[in-house]
């Protein structure tokens, strides 16, 4: 029975399992081929998605910039949730490890995640005890943006 290639995914974390069940498969061995370590591809990919979200993030501020410094101000907090959530999930899971221990990286995976999630749950907690006149779809459409929309340029070719 042949394997069907796996899908493609932005932060490529499909070919990092993908390469975790091909060290189980090759009983240990660890080569160029069966590595877990973050290559340069991997490390220009998560730059490129970094990069077009930093860019995002500039132009959705830019974008709200008209319609008050309330919209404003809620646009640039939902931009920067995003950049520093997704930052530090970045510093967390794609830092170097053992590619003897897969279990690790995907305990790591989840763990970065839950802390993403209660660390942007806890600064919009934060900015709307705070802050009085957030605009909430300036504040929820700007994190979404910067959340969603560069995964989609982020995966194209150079």
């Amino acid at each position: 029975m042949q394997r069907r290639p796996a899908p493609k995914s932005v932060w490529g974390l499909t070919e990092i399992f993908e390469r975790a069940y091909t060290f189980r498969l090759c009983g240990g061995q660890v080569n160029s081929e069966t590595s877990l370590g973050m290559g340069p591809r991997d490390r220009a990919q998560l730059r490129r998605l970094l990069l077009w979200q930093l860019a995002f993030a500039a132009a959705a501020v830019l974008v709200a910039a008209p319609f008050g410094f309330p919209a404003f101000q809620s646009a640039a907090i939902g931009a920067g949730v995003c950049l520093l959530a997704n930052w530090l999930f970045a510093l967390r899971v794609f830092r170097r490890y053992r590619a003897q221990a897969p279990a690790e990286l995907a305990l790591r995976i989840y763990t970065a995640e839950i802390v993403k999630i209660f660390l942007v749950l806890g600064l919009f907690a934060l900015a709307f005890i705070t802050l009085a006149d957030l605009t909430l779809p300036a504040l929820l459409g700007t994190y979404f943006a910067v959340q969603v929309l560069p995964a989609l340029f982020a995966s194209r070719p150079s």
